[in-house]
Parts: C-alpha cells; structure tokens; sequence
C-alpha cells in the first residue's frame, strides 16, 4: 500500500507541472529556465508528497492468534474427549476431558504411551491410507470400567507444519451410561418375566388339575381356589407396583409444590397398618408430635409410609416392636430444614452387603422367605424414587441381630407455604 501512495504522489506532481507549463505557454512565457525549475519541482513535489503518505502495512496472519484462541476455548469446552495427532501419531492438541480419561496424555509424545489400544491405532493408519473415517471401540476397566466409540477423522491442515499433509482427530463418545441403561432394561424386563411366570404357572396348574383328576373332589377344590386367589392377588400387587413405579419415574423430575402434613400421613398409615401389626404380634406405635409440612403429593406419600410400615412389619416382626418416629433437623445452612420420618424395628437386620442394592427392583435379601410373605421385590424401589422426586433423602441403616432403620428426609416446607396451607 506504501508503494501505491508513493505512485499516486509523483502523479500528482507530473500533473500539476504540466498544467503550470501549458499556462506559460499560452502568455509566451515557456523557456529554458521556466522548463529547469519545473523539473526540479516535480522532483521535489513527489519526493515531499511521498514522505507525506502514512505507511500502511498489515502483518501477515494478522488474525491467526485470536482464531487460535478462539479454537482453543471451544475445545476446551467440548465435554467429550477430542485428541489432534499428526501422520506419526504424536499428539499436537488435547481437550481437558481427553486429559482426564488419559492422565499419561502429552503433547509431543507419542499417543501410544496413554492410549493401549491396537484397534485406536491401527484405526488412525487407516483413516491416513484411505482419507476415510471410522468407528472402533475403546474400553478403560481401570479406576472403573467405561466404554467409548472412538470417531477417528482426517483433519486437512494446509497451514501446519506438516506441508499440507492431513493430521487426525479423535472424537471419544462415553457409552457408558447408555449400555448401562440398556444392561437395566433387559435386567427388569427379565426379572418382571420371571416374576409373572411363577404365579401364572401355578395357576395354570392347578386349574388343570381342578379340570382333571381333581374335578370332583371338593376338598381339593376348595384349597386349589384358595391357592389360585392368592397366586392372582400376588400378580395384581406386581402389575401394580410395576405401573407405579413407572408413573413416579415419568414425574420424578417434576418437584410437588402443595404443602401437606406428613405427621397426618404417618397417623393414618399406623391406624391402616395397625391390624396387620396385631395379626403379626408386633406393636407398632407412633413417635410425632405436632404438624409436620413438607412440600409434596398426598397419595405418593402414603405410599412410602405405606411400603416402610409394611416391610418393618413383615420382616422385623420377630423383634416385636415397629416404631415409627417424625422429628426435624435444622440442615446444614439456613433454609434446609428437614423433616426426618425414621421406621425401625428390632428384627433380625440385614447384612451389610445387602444394604447398598436394596433399592434395586427386584432385589431380595431372601427370595423365598419374601415371596412367602407377599412381597414384590419393588416396594423399596418406589419408596426411593418418590424420595427423589421430593429432592428429599432415604438412608437404611441396619444391624444384624438389632434391628433396621430405614430415614426419609424430605425438606420441609417453606414459611409460606405453612401459611398458606393452613389458610386452605
């Protein structure tokens, strides 16, 4: 640009030189002397003119630093693993999350020495050989076990240090949580198979008999029907449960915003599960005084006293006592009081291996014994869940040969909506 202003200057001096000499020449003026000083004028005013114009000069790749801190903040902000190689394999760029997956990751060592994969690697051959991208798969077992689907790409570089020649980006896509949602999937749709086979084929059993030799023993009949009613009530709590806890799952991200007294909730489950508790010689009582808000749905509630009192009830019955207690905690910061509904027995406990997968669905610390008394194998698992939706807490707590604990704490309501709930 400098040169253009130079050009342009001695232009205009040219210009104004021979427009000054045409003038003398119309007077009759135009000589030797007057032709010398136009000379040294035009030098002068091109030289000068020249000297007036500002340089301009841009510097190449004037832009090349903030494309490459534009470059660097949006990998470092893709929460995925990204890792930039060049045709050795030797890494040139890295994102946080791919040095958090591989802590032995480096710039300008070989990828080799973080990343023990033959399929990753000869994958990166390949794609230089075809210009093609792939998939492959990368699994780490070590602190736990992950999955990954590894996008291995060309990566055209013309400005590299490489000559033009493609570099190659890996994309690494956590599978993870996806393979263990389906690993859950066919988990409960396996074990609600099995769940529903038993007491269909006992059913289909005995009606069976009841058509066949025992077609006209009464005696048989009778105790056959019975066996029948409670195999098809069993089916029923399961059917139930099932569509239970499918609804509270769909809700689960919705937090209840009506004010309800669980201290009225607890009264009335006591009173509920009170001839239960006799037929079982078990004392079942009540430790809560006053009214007791929190933030939730009435029925969903119910549910979780429901299933706490019940299981307390049936496998701790051997203790002879079910207490069931309400009490608040002032939390850890102001605002975060809580509301504790604590159940506990005195039965036999549960071991401690036990305790972490006892909200699994299914899951039983003795199939038989809980089968024979009814249960489901679920009641625990909507407890959790209706606990969660609540953005509240369930800790169980158990000692072999004392007794289990199993702790609710649920958020308690707002002044507010104390207020405005007794208005109501």
């Amino acid at each position: 640009m400098a040169r253009g202003a130079r050009r342009s200057a001695w232009t205009a001096a040219a210009v104004a030189t021979v427009a000054l000499g045409g003038v003398a020449w119309l007077h009759g003026t135009l000589d030797g002397t007057w032709l010398a000083a136009s000379g040294v004028a035009l030098a002068l005013g091109g030289v000068i003119g020249a000297l007036g114009q500002p340089r301009i000069v841009l510097a190449p790749e004037a832009q090349s630093p903030t494309r490459h801190s534009i470059a660097e903040a949006l990998l470092a902000n893709i929460p995925d693993p990204v890792i930039l190689v060049d045709r050795r394999a030797i890494v040139i760029e890295v994102n946080p999350a791919a040095r958090a997956l591989l802590p032995a990751l480096k710039v300008r060592h070989p990828l080799s020495f973080a990343l023990r994969a033959p399929d990753v690697l000869d994958g990166i051959e390949e794609v230089l050989r075809s210009g093609l991208p792939l998939k492959t798969l990368y699994t780490t077992r070590v602190p736990t076990e992950r999955a990954f689907e590894v996008q291995i790409g060309a990566l055209p570089m013309p400005d590299g240090p490489g000559g033009g020649q493609p570099n190659v980006v890996l994309f690494l896509r956590d599978l993870t949580s996806a393979r263990r949602l389906e690993a859950m999937r066919v988990d409960f749709v396996a074990n609600a198979s099995h769940e529903l086979r038993t007491p269909l084929a006992s059913l289909l059993g005995f009606i069976e008999t009841l058509q066949g030799p025992a077609r006209n023993d009464a005696s048989a009949r009778e105790r056959f029907l019975g066996i029948m009613k409670t195999q098809a009530h069993r089916m029923t709590r399961l059917i139930d449960d099932l569509l239970s806890l499918s609804r509270i799952e769909l809700r689960e991200h919705v937090a209840p915003t009506k004010t309800v007294d669980l201290g009225r909730i607890a009264r009335q489950m006591v009173d509920t599960q009170g001839p239960l508790a006799r037929e079982r010689g078990v004392a079942l009582t009540l430790e809560a005084e006053g009214a007791f808000p929190v933030l939730g749905e009435r029925d969903e509630l119910l549910r979780v006293v429901e299933n706490l009192v019940e299981n307390a009830v049936k496998y701790g019955s051997s203790g002879g006592m079910v207490v069931v207690s309400l009490a608040r905690s002032s939390g850890d910061a102001p605002g975060k009081a809580r509301i504790i509904l604590a159940v506990r027995d005195a039965g036999p406990g549960i071991a401690p291996e036990h305790i972490p997968r006892l909200t699994e669905r299914f899951y039983r610390v003795d199939v038989a014994s809980s089968r024979d008394k009814g249960g489901t194998g679920l009641g625990l698992a909507i407890v959790k869940h209706i606990v969660n939706r609540h953005r509240g807490k369930l800790v169980i707590e158990s000692t072999p040969d004392v007794g289990t604990t199993v702790r609710a704490l649920l958020p308690e309501a707002p002044v507010a909506q104390k207020v405005e709930s007794t208005a109501e």
